[in-house]
């Protein structure tokens, strides 16, 4: 990947997957392994011309009049006619923000009064995450916005709530022996079909009284926990998250993982839960001790994200 253009880097939610539907807090970091940028080639490949063709969809819907920013559409235009591409390392549908680095990608070259990457006020992140929603909404049909903020600003974000965010400071990632770590399920999830079922859940008194009273409280604990580098109450919450995902969210669980979710309550060697909204994609896992993990789980590629 040529580093030409600015690179787009992927991004984790560590904490607040559904919740912050709800306005649980989240907590979300750039995942550098993966990446996308734009490049240009007169003579496309099978997945360039795929890219090139998908932009030119989407320049369209750029050039709608609910679009919240004024984008160059001409000099988009005329690029996409040029051979511009988006290359990208980024798996669809596993979670990692694929859409998101290539909304921010967009924004950062077209939009012709573009937000700082480095915002100095809140109100620049709510505008930018405002905008992003919009953005990403083509890909979703719904989006918060968070994922795409996350790969344009490139460092951590904390959101406390639905319109309070802002980038945080995170214990410095250390080789210890504990891991935040991803593992591979194999096939591709879909975000909407995935936020439709929960919708669908949100009806249900008990499903309702369960995110407020139960989820919320053990996923902000979790974030709490993890930002202060206080890793007692993390795993002692982490447990209690695990659990009432794999209680509450079985369809988001991707397929074959039940046992190994249980596997990691019952021995407490690692903990898992979702990596974004679940159904396929990676599914996320921390653990004390990644070497016995890894070890353990070898079959599904582990991917370590953050250690600690």
């Amino acid at each position: 990947m040529s580093r030409s253009n600015p690179l787009f880097y992927g991004k984790i939610l560590l904490f607040g997957e559904y919740g912050i539907i709800k306005d649980s807090m989240g907590l979300s970091i750039p995942h550098t392994y993966y990446k996308g940028a734009f490049q240009f080639e007169p003579s496309f490949n099978k997945e360039q011309s795929k890219s090139n063709e998908n932009l030119f969809k989407y320049l369209a819907y750029l050039k709608t009049d609910e679009a919240p920013c004024r984008f160059n559409t001409t000099a988009f235009e005329s690029d996409l006619n040029n051979g511009l591409y988006f290359d990208s390392s980024i798996p669809q549908g596993f979670g990692v923000g694929s859409s998101g680095a290539l909304v921010a990608a967009i924004y950062d070259r077209y939009c012709e009064e573009k937000i700082s990457k480095n915002p100095q006020q809140s109100s620049d992140i709510k505008t930018l995450k405002k905008i992003f929603s919009w953005m990403e909404s083509y890909f979703h049909g719904k989006s918060s916005g968070i994922d795409p903020t996350i790969c344009y600003m490139g460092l951590p974000l904390l959101i406390k709530s639905k319109d309070e965010l802002g980038s945080v400071r995170l214990p410095s990632a250390s080789s210890g022996a504990g891991a935040v770590f991803l593992l591979n399920s194999g096939a591709p999830g879909e975000t909407q079909p995935m936020v439709e079922i929960f919708m669908e859940k949100l009806k249900e008194e008990g499903f309702r009284n369960m995110l407020k009273n139960q989820f919320v409280k053990y996923n902000d604990a979790c974030i709490k926990a993890f930002v202060e580098g206080d890793t007692t109450p993390l795993f002692s919450n982490l447990k209690k998250l695990s659990k009432l995902v794999l209680e509450n969210f079985e369809p988001m669980i991707p397929k074959g993982f039940h046992d190994l979710w249980k596997q990691g309550l019952e021995s407490e060697e690692y903990f898992l839960k979702l990596c974004g909204s679940g159904g396929g994609g990676f599914v996320m896992g921390f653990t004390r001790d990644y070497d016995k993990t890894s070890e353990l789980l070898k079959k599904y590629q582990p991917e370590v994200v953050y250690r600690f």
